[in-house]
């Protein structure tokens, strides 16, 4: 970069006047860069008008397909009792359905009394809160009786809790367990009120104690339970369980084996396994009737079979032995035909015979159901075909568009002029209010379903909205015939153009692609031309420092003489 100043011999500021020549000569660039921002510009407006077409494009590709035509809606008369499903082409009609009983999945029960007793003698003295094989944790804090706060914490003992009953209330409630019945005891010789709003311990609820209005309280039932979180050893069941020996217990429950380890298993484990099993199952433990259940995922009257295989686990929980409740059927009866019956409480093809149709039995009762032509859905295409298709027709008009004002002035768009973008605009007019022949179908132009062009503009719109409800109900053959014939149909008429248009070897690319090419050469173009502007810079800047020297060294030779002449 030259950074030397002009003038300082000559007093001439040259540089200013090269600079300024250089800019007269980058005139051809300026006209250039203008042709360049209009061919952008152009290039955006045909890749605005290419999306617009994909839209419209996907709007016809829905249009397209058969099924869509056969599209079908369900209603309930009472949806409390069955709702409906319809696939694409189910018969059309009115579905008198009684639910006569709902299906319900089989369940094993196992026996009670698997959990040992929360002390093996009366004296509780030494059985801490925190060890006490509660059905659940203790939760420290305190809990009232007869208004009366008791305080406690994990580390008490159960016999603490009673001595603390008794001191709280002054001697009137004495609290006892008994282990023959697994039960607390709480006596008084007035009404024994238990608990508050504000207890933070739940201790009253563990123990089952609950008001009775006397003033003798047991418990409702025992309360020693099987600890399902902790080691199998601590657990609490009454029949020790086993693995084998070897930590490879093993078990089968609906043909699926389940394995487990005594010595790194908890209950939660193994029944958790059961539930992620591919046994189909659910397995559980209910803490307040002291029982293992085994319940079936699927409704329906399906068996249950387990088997202890290695181990003792089925027997141990009380499963093993005991008895299973049968699933129910769902019962129905459609059109007051014979009793049908379904495993699930879903009605389905397989059970009723009824092609396409689902229905969803929610509880007992009759109802009407139907299946219609989902003329909603059929409507709203079409109305969405016809938005989209305008919406193109608009963008065009506001890009060829051209206007001329009241003092002669004319604005034209930026695609004014332009052969393609007006062909786009023809062809789809054309497409839109021509004939479509070769179907055997009074539908054969879309003013036959009451879509007609305003007369003002490339628009269409739903003038007459009878004519195609009309379509829709009594002639839905025609309408999907005229829209979806694979040789003549409107769709394959809108997909051939736009696939010649808007596809990967199609106008519009094509379009976009050589004015890209075009944007490209005129930045070759510019570059070319301003590499001339510089080197012609160059030059004049060299001549110019050239005689800046002459005349400094001219200004020297004038200095001396005049230096010597004058002495």
């Amino acid at each position: 970069m030259d950074l030397g100043l002009s003038g300082l011999a000559s007093g001439f500021d040259w540089r200013t006047l090269v600079d300024q020549l250089a800019e007269v000569e980058r005139a051809p660039q300026r006209r250039l860069l203008n042709e360049q921002d209009r061919l952008n510009e152009r290039r955006n407006a045909y890749s605005s008008i290419q999306t617009q077409l994909s839209t419209l494009q996907n709007k016809v590709e829905t249009l397209s397909d058969p099924t869509f035509f056969d599209s079908r809606s369900g209603t309930t008369s009472d949806e409390e009792i069955a709702s409906i499903d319809a696939e694409a082409g189910a018969p059309t009609g009115s579905y008198e359905v009684e639910i006569l009983g709902m299906a319900t999945s089989s369940v094993w029960t196992g026996a009670g009394g698997v959990a040992s007793r929360l002390s093996i003698s009366d004296d509780v003295s030494t059985l801490q809160l925190s060890d006490a094989s509660f059905y659940r944790p203790m939760r420290e804090g305190v809990f009232s009786i007869n208004g009366e706060r008791v305080e406690i914490a994990n580390s008490d003992t159960l016999q603490e809790v009673f001595d603390k009953i008794y001191t709280a209330t002054g001697g009137d409630v004495t609290a006892s367990y008994n282990s023959s019945t697994d039960r607390i005891e709480l006596a008084s010789s007035n009404e024994i009120v238990l608990g508050s709003a504000n207890d933070t311990s739940n201790f009253l609820q563990l123990a089952r104690l609950y008001n009775n209005g006397t003033g003798v309280v047991n418990s409702a039932a025992g309360i020693g339970s099987v600890v399902l979180n902790k080691e199998i050893a601590s657990s609490n069941l009454a029949t020790p369980l086993t693995d084998g020996g070897a930590g490879d217990g093993k078990f089968i429950i609906n043909g699926t084996e389940i394995s487990f380890d005594t010595s790194t298993d908890a209950i939660a484990d193994i029944l958790n396994r059961i539930n992620t099993s591919d046994a189909g199952v659910s397995a559980s433990y209910d803490s307040i009737a002291g029982q293992f259940m085994i319940t079936n995922k699927k409704t329906g009257d399906l068996g249950i079979t387990m088997e202890d295989v290695n181990g003792n686990f089925l027997a141990a929980t009380g499963l093993s032995g005991s008895t299973m409740q049968r699933g129910e059927n769902l019962r129905y009866t459609i059109n007051g035909g014979s009793e049908l019956q379904s495993f699930t409480n879903q009605i389905d093809e397989e059970s009723s015979g009824l092609t396409g149709i689902t229905i969803n039995a929610l509880t007992e009762g009759k109802v009407t159901l139907n299946v219609n032509i989902d003329e909603a859905k059929i409507r709203s295409a079409i109305d969405s075909f016809i938005s989209d298709y305008n919406s193109v027709q608009s963008l065009i008009d506001s890009n060829t568009r051209v206007e001329t004002d009241s003092d002669g002035t004319v604005d034209a768009a930026i695609l004014a002029g332009e052969l393609d973008a007006s062909q786009i605009a023809s062809t789809l007019r054309g497409l839109a209010n021509g004939r479509v022949s070769g179907i055997d179908t009074p539908i054969d132009f879309l003013s036959k379903i009451g879509i007609n062009s305003n007369g003002d503009d490339n628009n269409i719109a739903l003038t007459d909205a009878s004519l195609l409800t009309d379509a829709i109900q009594n002639n839905i053959e025609g309408l999907k015939k005229f829209f979806t014939d694979e040789t003549s149909g409107l769709t394959r008429r809108f997909q051939s153009f736009l696939d010649a248009t808007i596809g990967d070897e199609g106008t519009i690319v094509r379009k976009q692609e050589n004015i890209g090419n075009q944007v490209r050469d005129i930045d070759t173009q510019i570059d070319d031309l301003e590499r001339i502007v510089q080197s012609n810079r160059d030059r004049m800047i060299q001549r110019f420092i050239a005689m800046e020297s002459a005349q400094a060294e001219a200004n020297q030779q004038l200095q001396f003489l005049s230096s010597n002449l004058g002495g």
